[in-house]
């Protein structure tokens, strides 16, 4: 399985992530980070490496750039700029196509608390070329006008306890219409820290984009 990390240069600088391709891979997924966390989050991490147990290659990158990450650590502006994050991630997703070792492949995304309206917003974006989304705990909501014109199929992950969040993501599968399901994984809370709640995050999402990234959607 090839780990390496990778500058994508969507920014002066560029952005930097950690990719992994595993032998026999069939399909990418691109991981957009909740509010104030990075590509090393524990959580995403474990959900990437099960993806890859499912023959799924990851690619998990730093939205915000060193400086803009060290200036939202005192405003918080940007965590909550989902148009900034979603351009971005975009962008990544049109790398990732012109990419040698992961063009081929088709792409699915994974958003975990705001990072789930950021690829949302993205997959709209990009009908053509983005095939699935998983959001785990997510803002779908905060996707706004956006989520009415996303034709990826889209699976909301939402802990059982997390009750506010729970409401937030009803709303959003609503407006999202029959491309959308939300599943509630029981016993959990907002970040899935209760033992074998993370677990079954992974064993949804990994299903959700094994049977969808393998097939054709309308653009």
């Amino acid at each position: 399985m090839a780990g390496y990390e990778v500058t994508v240069p969507v920014v002066d600088g560029g952005l930097v992530g950690d990719v992994i391709v595993p032998s026999g891979a069939v399909g990418v997924v691109l991981f957009a980070h909740g509010s104030g966390s990075s590509r090393h989050s524990p959580r995403n991490v474990a959900v990437a490496h099960q993806l890859n147990d499912r023959s799924l290659a990851t690619v998990l990158v730093d939205l915000l750039t060193p400086e803009e990450d060290a200036r939202d650590e005192v405003t918080a502006e940007l965590r909550f700029d989902i148009g900034l994050l979603a351009e971005r991630l975009a962008a990544i997703v049109d790398w990732v196509a012109a990419d040698p070792a992961l063009g081929r492949l088709p792409v699915g995304l994974f958003g975990a608390s705001t990072g789930a309206a950021a690829a949302l917003v993205a997959a709209a974006a990009r009908p053509d070329r983005v095939g699935a989304v998983v959001s785990r705990g997510g803002r779908p909501d905060l996707a706004g006008s956006s989520l009415a014109a996303v034709r990826a199929p889209t699976l909301l992950l939402v802990g059982g306890l997390d009750e506010q969040v729970i409401v937030l993501n009803e709303q959003a599968r609503d407006q999202l219409g029959e491309v959308a399901e939300l599943r509630i994984v029981p016993g959990a809370t907002h970040l899935f820290e209760e033992p074998g709640t993370l677990d079954q995050v992974a064993e949804q999402a990994g299903a959700w984009f094994g049977s969808h990234l393998r097939q054709p959607h309308p653009a």
